[in-house]
């Protein structure tokens, strides 16, 4: 255990969800300080330094706060510093992300981007952290951090240091990890400096248990490490994720529920009362998806709340509450978009909103209608020769830039028009296209799913929730040639959703487009296919998955 009086602290420049970390430590019953002055880095006894998006707004940030020198200070001092994501990458000499931008040069190497020509990116999912080194037996005060080959741990991030297994790289890599063709080094450790480039604080039981190994452990890595693996003995190990999805909003009595749609119709039918359909509350529905090993847990707020002041609309409680205990990557959907406060006093760009959201635990925000209406002006601004097509006014954006665009998820909304001839569809589509919906699927635009899709990856998306309004609440299968057809235009994750009523159809998707995670909502709320019983099938099928993460509590 570590010292009752050991100082841990919290290296924060902010961007993203700290949240989460902060609940971590707190579940392993530690408690942690946020750096707040340069002062603060003689008091600490341990670092942890979470990042998320750009490598040059974090360097950016740090120098601004006045914490990179004494950063390095600390290091330099032999006292221990974990770096989590870009908190990682910010050690080496610098990233192709922001190349005028140096890095701290603890580490050398370069950060690079993921060959997109090969492989969906960014790299978001659970996938191994394999040991890359056979290390001499530490110091008996000593202990390896924890971090198990046989595991998964959740990684979302575009750039990555390459793994090349040579002798300069054996001083510091301590795990590699392969995704697709390429192999990355996704932790370091090098001395009482220890960095990951997953996120423990997200990745279950497997994660606390890394964060533990650093807060009560004494991980000074003895300087000798022996021989690295070569870069081809690294497995491939990515799992392809299932994620429960929780439509939230307020029912006729105001509070707030779980519901879920019949083609996007939340009520009972007339004889059952007509009132919004109720499945449960939305954190003990969370909590018990979490328990039943869901790779990630979204949140698709459906109600506006436009009476009540942003800070107090009650999905940023939902949040907090939710990632209290739950350590598996949290999206928040629905109002990500400008919001003027009732009173008129204060209007929060969407950029703010995105921020609160992730202040309050979320890992990503998902935008509805709003990409629509910024791939709509995608389009006409790239028909203008005089402009161009990025200007940096759309949510997707300015949300990119400050977090990262694995932070940006689009919600799709589309249902099949058919049409009397290929000339009045637009897109590619024949005799059928698939026109985007906006406002809860109230009203349709004159945009296709591939226009929306490819204009939301070049605006800054890192993510598609595709949904399907003609296959919602059907239990009669994903739509797969949406699904294919999607894929097919964008180099960016796709997630399917709509239409799953047994475990076949989550095999299917998978199978015959590749998608790269599965969604549910209404069989999982209703026991019907738990989701246990999805990833078994899909473990028979030989589809990778999230091993059972028992001991997460």
């Amino acid at each position: 255990m570590a010292p009752a009086t050991q100082k841990l602290y919290l290296l924060d420049y902010g961007a993203g969800n700290v949240r989460s970390l902060l609940n971590a430590v707190e579940r392993l019953g530690h408690s942690i300080e946020y750096i707040t002055s340069a002062a603060d880095f003689d008091a600490a006894d341990k670092i942890i330094f979470p990042g998320v998006g750009a490598f040059g707004y974090a360097m950016q940030a740090l120098r601004d706060k006045g914490f990179a020198e004494p950063l390095r200070r600390f290091v330099a001092s032999g006292r221990p510093l974990m770096g989590i994501c870009v908190g990682m990458q910010v050690l080496f000499e610098g990233s192709d992300e922001s190349p005028d931008e140096p890095g701290l040069g603890i580490f050398r190497g370069r950060v690079q981007r993921f060959d997109s020509a090969t492989k969906a990116v960014p790299h978001i999912g659970w996938n191994a952290a394999q040991t890359v080194h056979v290390a001499p037996v530490p110091p008996a005060a000593a202990a390896a951090p924890a971090i198990r080959d046989d595991a998964r741990y959740y990684f979302v991030h575009s750039y990555a240091v390459p793994y090349t297994g040579d002798c300069a790289q054996s001083e510091f890599a301590y795990t590699a990890t392969r995704y697709g063709d390429e192999t990355i080094v996704s932790s370091v450790w090098r001395g009482s400096v220890f960095s990951t480039q997953f996120h423990p604080e997200k990745s279950g039981a497997a994660g606390l248990a890394v964060l533990r190994s650093f807060i009560e452990g004494d991980l000074a890595r003895p300087a000798a490490p022996g021989p690295a693996a070569p870069p081809a003995d690294v497995r491939a190990a990515l799992t392809k994720r299932v994620i429960a999805c929780l439509d939230v909003r307020a029912n006729d009595q105001g509070d707030l529920v779980v519901t879920k749609g019949d083609q996007y119709d939340v009520r009972e039918s007339a004889d059952k009362g007509g009132d919004v359909r109720n499945l449960g509350r939305p954190v003990d529905l969370a909590q018990r998806y979490y328990d039943e090993g869901a790779d990630e847990i979204a949140f698709l707020n459906i109600t506006s709340f436009r009476s009540l002041p942003f800070k107090d609309t009650p999905m940023l409680e939902v949040l907090r509450q939710a990632s209290r205990s739950i350590f598996v990557p949290l999206t928040i959907g629905g109002g990500v978009r400008d919001i003027e406060d009732p009173d008129g006093q204060r209007v929060w760009p969407a950029a703010e909103v995105a921020g609160e959201y992730f202040r309050s635990g979320a890992d990503k925000v998902s935008i509805g209608s709003d990409a629509v209406y910024a791939a709509e002006r995608y389009w006409q601004r790239m028909a203008a020769a005089d402009q161009e097509a990025l200007d940096g006014a759309t949510a997707i954006e300015q949300i990119a830039v400050r977090y990262g665009r694995q932070a940006v998820v689009v919600s799709v909304d589309p249902r099949r028009v058919y049409v009397r001839s290929p000339e009045d569809a637009p897109g590619h589509h024949e005799y059928c296209w698939y026109q985007c919906m906006v406002k809860g699927g109230r009203e349709g635009r004159d945009l296709d799913v591939r226009q929306l899709v490819t204009a939301c990856e070049a605006l800054g998306a890192g993510e598609i929730l595709l949904n399907c309004m003609d296959k919602d609440g059907t239990n009669s299968g994903y739509d797969i040639e949406l699904i294919a057809d999607t894929k097919a235009a964008i180099s960016i994750p796709v997630v399917a959703s709509s239409g799953a009523g047994r475990p076949e159809h989550f095999s299917e998707a998978i199978d015959k487009t590749g998608v790269e995670a599965v969604l549910a909502a209404g069989i999982f709320h209703r026991r019907e296919v738990p989701i246990e019983a999805v990833k078994d099938h899909l473990r028979q099928r030989g589809i990778p998955v999230r091993p059972a993460d028992r001991g997460a509590h």
